[in-house]
Formats: structure tokens, C-alpha cells, sequence
């Protein structure tokens, strides 16, 4: 199988909901591990609840928070047509940026598991996955989805980004 080249990068122009929607449950996971280090290990549960609410967006693509960003204005990029006055993900396929999302979930709420059982030192994962996510959603570059991109999964938000190599935006020659 041979790996694609090139670097992915999600588009940075506006702030759309699934963007906005990663700025803040990075935030949520950077302040609920650091309050679970410095306050009360049972503050790791807000980094669970996020993992557990990015597992259900990922499943059934409703997503609590883009709800209440698509009531104060905010438009999906990869939003379910018809899906009314409420915002879902699209779930017809297995995108690149479905996959994040159950990943992502899966892999901090089992590192908040481990952080309850085995050792506070798993609070280190979360820290890392919320600092990725707060930096892909202020740079649109993400470890996670380069790795997705690269071994085939097919993007939704930016399909022509990467061209050759270089880095390309939609719409843009």
C-alpha cells in the first residue's frame, strides 16, 4: 500500500461550527486534566464526558455543542443537509473527519481511565490531545488527520488541499 504525500490542512477562513466545536473541547480537556492534577482527580470526568459526547458525534452525528453554536449563528462545513434547526455531522461514511472524532474520543476517555487507576501520569495524554486540538483549530494542521490522510481516509472539509505535495485551498488554483 503506498502512503500518500503531501500535508493536510482543514480551512482556517471563517469559523465554522466543526472548528469551533474543536477550539472548545480542546479548552475543556486542557482546564478539566490540568483542575484533575492541581484540584481533584474527579475533575478527569470532563475529559471523559468529552471523549464520551465525541464517540456519540462521531456514531450518530448529533453534537450538543453544535446545536448551540448553529442558535447563536454559527454554519456547519460538514453538516447533514436537512437536518432543520438542529446540527448534525454528516454519517454517511466513514470521512477523515468522522474517524477524528471517534479516535479522538475513544483514545482520551481510555487515557482518563488510565489516569484514574494506573497512574496520574496518563493526565500527560489529554493535555496533548487538547493542545492538538486547540492548535488545529487555530492552524488547521492536525497529527491525527495527516496520519488519517496519508494512510487513505478521504477528507470532507478541504478534498483539494493537498495537491502534489503542496498545500492547496478549495476553490483557490
Amino acid at each position: 500500500m503506498a502512503l500518500r504525500k503531501g500535508v493536510y490542512i482543514v480551512p482556517t477562513d471563517r469559523w465554522y461550527i466543526e472548528r469551533t466545536v474543536w477550539l472548545i473541547a480542546g479548552l475543556v480537556l486542557l482546564v478539566s486534566t490540568l483542575l484533575a492534577v492541581l484540584v481533584n482527580q474527579l475533575f478527569i470526568f470532563g475529559v471523559i464526558a468529552t471523549g464520551l459526547v465525541s464517540i456519540n458525534v462521531a456514531l450518530t452525528g448529533f453534537c450538543p455543542i453544535g446545536n448551540v453554536l448553529k442558535l447563536l449563528g454559527f454554519r456547519g462545513a460538514i453538516e447533514a443537509p436537512n437536518s432543520g434547526n438542529l446540527y448534525f455531522l454528516q454519517t454517511d461514511s466513514w470521512y477523515l473527519e468522522r474517524r477524528i472524532y471517534v479516535t479522538v474520543g475513544v483514545n482520551i476517555t481510555l487515557g482518563s481511565i488510565l489516569f484514574l487507576v494506573h497512574s496520574p501520569w496518563w493526565a500527560l495524554f489529554p493535555a496533548f490531545v487538547g493542545t492538538a486540538m486547540v492548535w488545529f483549530a487555530a492552524t488547521g494542521l492536525c497529527i491525527l488527520a495527516n496520519i488519517l490522510f496519508w494512510i487513505g481516509a478521504e477528507p470532507r472539509l478541504n478534498p483539494g488541499a493537498v495537491i502534489g505535495g503542496k498545500v492547496r485551498r478549495a476553490g483557490h488554483a
